[in-house]
């Protein structure tokens, strides 16, 4: 793409949709649930709201840092030329690529303060932590090599915003982790994974023809649609699981009609712009099985 073109500008609206607020549920979930893991183990945290908000505002910083990077880097190798899903900045001609990169960076600069201050109240340690989800962040489409054209990007997302957002916020609130919180993480892991999955799904014609090796252009239609179920199925195995010793965990089963409706146009073999609302609806249940864990934790 050339940088010498004429690029009419985003409004605030377009600039926010390029952001993907849709994805910020990956953001807030762990943070939620790390909170829950801490308020059953510890029973009382009041002292400790003030790391849950810096965790939250490192997790929001970092999802909005890695969209904005992903545009770009999409977007300057064409990838983005032929999309089905929502606006891309770059993609699309309406903004400079050096622009949205530098938001990009600017994310993850708020980020970089926000796990820095977090890190110094509990950890030190975690800010080489945070450095490697920002490193991560940005290559999983930024660099020569981005291992999100690999096919890693699912396993990146389960590794980062669901273990290490959802046991790091634990642990920056009582100092140690628990069999629970491991639960947790799987739980979103696996549902920030699914959503990523889904995107992946809907655009596995662009990114086939574009080069662009995901784990779903690995795997086909087919095959991504059976593990994109498998992915909800392990969610909801799992909220059971933490009702040992803890029945409130069953609150979270409130999410489940909300993943029953997100998975009607997965079976139904629905593609392209049908598959969208598969993210918010996702998004939503992940956040309502967050609140409902956090709730239930406090009884």
């Amino acid at each position: 793409m050339s940088e010498g073109r004429p690029y009419p500008g985003a409004s605030f609206a377009e600039w926010l949709e390029g952001a993907r607020p849709h994805t910020w549920a990956n953001a807030f979930a762990p943070v939620i649930a790390g909170t829950a893991a801490a308020q059953i183990s510890a029973h009382n945290l009041s002292s400790t709201w003030l790391r849950a908000i810096l965790a939250g505002i490192v997790a929001l910083a970092l999802i909005v840092g890695v969209n904005y990077a992903n545009d770009y880097s999409d977007g300057i190798r064409g990838t983005d030329d032929d999309r089905s899903g929502p606006l891309r900045l770059t993609g699309s001609g309406l903004v400079e690529p050096r622009k949205v990169k530098r938001a990009a960076f600017l994310s993850f600069g708020v980020a970089a303060v926000a796990g820095a201050a977090l890190s110094l109240i509990s950890a030190p340690w975690l800010i080489l932590v945070g450095v490697l989800c920002i490193l991560g962040a940005w290559f999983y489409t930024g660099g020569t090599r981005p291992y999100g054209y690999r096919g890693l990007g699912e396993l990146a997302v389960f590794i980062f915003f669901g273990l290490v957002a959802v046991l790091g916020t634990e642990f920056t609130q009582t100092g140690s982790v628990t069999w629970r919180g491991g639960a947790m993480a799987v739980v979103v892991g696996a549902l920030s994974s699914s959503v990523n999955l889904v995107n992946n799904l809907r655009d596995i014609p662009t990114d086939r023809t574009a080069g662009k090796i995901t784990l779903a252009v690995r795997l086909g239609d087919r095959n991504t649609r059976l593990l994109w179920l498998a992915l909800i199925a392990v969610s909801v195995i799992m909220t059971v699981v933490m009702a040992w010793g803890h029945w409130p965990a069953l609150f979270g089963l409130l999410a489940v009609p909300l993943w029953g409706i997100a998975a009607r146009p997965i079976t139904e073999n629905k593609h392209g712009r049908e598959l969208i609302p598969v993210l918010g609806l996702v998004g939503r249940g992940m956040l309502l099985w967050s609140v409902a864990m956090l709730l239930g934790a406090f009884l």
